[in-house]
Parts: structure tokens; sequence; C-alpha cells
């Protein structure tokens, strides 16, 4: 049956990403017990109380905990909650990990968001046997070598292989090809549809479309004149019908880099302020270099203590990556934008990115920009090796501020968009 596709694609998901991402590395230390086995969340602050869910394990979404909802609604449904705050930097790494060992079965990888991505398996038979007996192998190697688990969706497209990952969970292995769509995938709920949202669903709904074959085998006419776009789109995905390329990349494209902070007491002093930009700033160029680029846009922006919201930004006249001359600039930007407020909110975004191997030099550039390069690097290569805490500034000594505050923005690993 399957020997007369042509294209075969995987879609590899992590269960539960941040919550098995952190449980996998606790138990590496040595931490006893499972946050995935107890009602637990990845998410906020546990001591100020703060904070959105970002993840959940089984039994607190048994508890009816939902992810995006806010710490304190979440406490409400289940008060022995476990909160476990974010760590980016395990996550990251558990990320990479994942990516380097799914490449050993095909050279061909779309990344599409920090715990996902496609896997071209075409013509790989011949290496490593027939794809589903190569997605088993390659979720039982996930499981014993890194510690956690995924689900492989396998089709001839990427929206059928994404589709056929989330038939069930967790740690399994599925088929969805275009003969199995009438029997797997029609008579799930509209709503389990890719691109078929909270919002459009109740739509779909008051026209009599409960199932995704009712969305099928409805008029398509009728479709297209309620949802416009949207629904000559989704009916398409109901069909199974995807003719997006397969786009080869290692890293997410991305326009944007930023960070920012909820600061959990109001800031009145610009000598407070600079502390906070600078952690930020530590934070989103180490990443844009990580990521192998540079930006030429520098933008700020806060939130009083009274929700009123003011921004600022700059056009370089040379593109960067350096931490100290991103922290001049929102100095100097803050400087311009501060009415002397009471500040609650903190957010720094580099945009205008371009690759850092495309290196123009100017006029403009600073004298002791190699200088800075080195310095940079050598700062990066200590936090990777020990930490990001390994290294600080003397401003944080003693301050009672983070030297480095956030991570990785949701806005840089995308869920799916209409574009797969």
């Amino acid at each position: 049956m399957k020997e007369k596709y042509s294209k075969t694609i995987m879609h590899i998901d992590v269960n539960s990403a941040f919550l098995s991402w952190q449980a996998a590395y606790n138990k590496q230390v040595g931490i006893e017990g499972d946050i995935r086995e107890i009602p637990a969340v990845i998410g906020g602050n546990e001591e100020r109380r703060h904070g959105i869910v970002l993840a959940k394990s089984i039994l607190a979404k048994k508890a009816g905990i939902k992810t995006g909802e806010s710490l304190m609604e979440a406490r409400t449904k289940c008060r022995n909650l476990t909160v476990i705050p974010p760590n980016y930097d395990i996550y990251i790494k558990s990320s990479k990990a994942l990516i380097n060992l799914v490449k050993e079965y095909s050279p061909y990888i779309s990344i599409f968001s920090i715990d996902e991505c496609f896997l071209d398996y075409t013509g790989m038979e011949k290496h490593f046997g027939d794809p589903v007996s190569a997605a088993y192998e390659m979720k039982d190697r996930i499981q014993d070598e890194l510690g956690f688990t995924v689900n492989i969706g396998i089709s001839t497209n990427k929206l059928l292989a994404k589709q056929g990952s989330e038939l069930e969970k967790p740690n399994k292995v599925h088929t969805l090809y275009p003969d199995e769509i009438k029997e797997k995938l029609w008579p799930l709920p509209v709503g389990e549809l890719f691109m078929v949202g909270r919002k459009t669903e109740p739509k779909l709904n008051r026209i009599g479309i409960y199932t995704i074959g009712d969305l099928a085998n409805s008029d398509y006419n009728l479709i297209s004149l309620n949802l416009k776009s949207h629904g000559r789109l989704i009916y398409n995905y109901a069909w199974g019908r995807d003719n997006s390329q397969f786009n080869r990349q290692e890293y997410i494209p991305f326009k944007s880099v930023g960070n920012g902070s909820t600061i959990h007491f109001d800031v009145e002093d610009k000598e407070t302020a600079y502390k906070i930009l600078l952690s930020l700033v530590e934070t989103t160029t180490r990443r844009l270099r990580e990521a192998g680029m540079q930006c030429r846009v520098v933008s700020i922006s806060l939130r009083s203590s009274e929700f009123l919201n003011s921004g600022h930004q700059r056009k370089l006249m040379s593109f960067t990556d350096s931490t100290r001359e991103v922290y001049e600039i929102t100095k100097e930007l803050f400087d311009e934008l501060w009415d002397g407020s009471a500040i609650r909110q903190f957010n720094v975004r580099l945009s205008d990115i371009i690759s850092s191997e495309i290196t123009q030099l100017s006029i403009f550039d600073r004298k002791d920009m190699e200088k800075m390069k080195k310095l940079d690097s050598a700062i990066d290569s200590i936090r990777n090796k020990y930490g990001k805490q390994a290294i600080m500034r003397a401003t944080f000594v003693n301050s009672g501020l983070k030297s480095m505050i956030g991570g990785y923005a949701s806005e840089e690993y995308p869920a799916m968009s209409s574009i797969i």
C-alpha cells in the first residue's frame, strides 16, 4: 500500500516538551521523582506566584489545568500543584540534541518549532529500512539516549505527517497516508484539524460541521462563503491536500529576537533600570550570536505601574551582535523615552536581522569592535560550558538582580502557521 507513494515525510513531536526536558534533566543530575507523574506545570515563578502555564503533566491536565492560563487559576484547580520555573537553557540543549539524533536518519530536516520538526525520509529506506521500522527505532533511541519521548507521524506531506503525530499520545508512531484519511482523520472532531482554532470551530458547528469528515464532505461554496480563504484552506486540509515545499533548514528563520520581564517591584531610578536593561541585553545578544545573526534595529518598550505602554527604537549605521554596543544604545533609548514614571515591565527587541557571515565594513564601525567580539566570544564560551551564571558583570554583585533575565520567547519558536 505505501510503496505507491513517491514521498515520505515524518513529523517528530516531543511529548509535553518543557516538562519532559526538565524531567530528563532532573534524572540526569540525580533529583528523585518524576515531575511527569505528579500534578506539575512549567511556568512563572513559584515564590512570586505569577506567570502562566507553559506545559502541564497528564495529572495536571486531568485536574482541568490548561496551557496559557494563569498560575493563580491553575492553583485553584489543584491545591497540591508543583510549579517549576522555565529553564530555557535546558530546552535549547534538549532541542539541539533531538535534531542531532534525527539527522542521522536523513540530512533533510525542517525545524518548525523548538519541540517539533519534519524529516524527509524519501529514498532513505535502503539505509534504515521501511519508514515505520525506522520511526520506531528513532523513537526508542530518543527515549533511551535522551530521556524523553516523542510521537512520530508518517505520510506523504507535512500536513498529514503532522496530523498523524497527533493521533494518540504519548510515545507513539502513526501513519496517516492518503488512503487512511477516511478511517483515521475524518472521524475526529473538526477542532483537531490543523488551523481550525477556538474561533473557527464554533462557526463550523453552527452550520452542522462537527467532524473533519463533515468538513471534507460539505459544500465547498458554502465553506468559502462563510469563512472566505481560511475556509478554502481548511476544506483542502480535511482532504489531506498540502502542496507546501519541504523547507530544508536547521535553524528557524526569525525576523527579530526579543526578551522582556515583568519586575516584581516598581523601578523608579535610572541605575536599577540600566541594570535590568543590561540583563535583558545579555540574554538577547547571546541568543543572536548563537543563531549566527546580527541586527541593525534596537528597540525597547516599557510598561508603567499604571499599565501605560511606551516604546522607542533606533536603526544603526551598521549591523552588530555586540552586547556592549546594544546595551549602550538601549540606555540612550531609555533616557529619551522615560518620563520618570514607576516601571513594572521592560522589553528589548533586536530586528532587521541578517547572517553574521555577511559582514560589511563601514566607516561608522567602532574602533574597539574586534575587541568586543573577542570578549563576547569568551563570555559565551564560559557560559555554554559552565552555565549562564558562571560569569557576570560586576554591576550585578550584591544588587539583588539577575545578571541574565529570560530565555527564548515564543515568537522565536512559533506554533505552526498556515505555511507548513
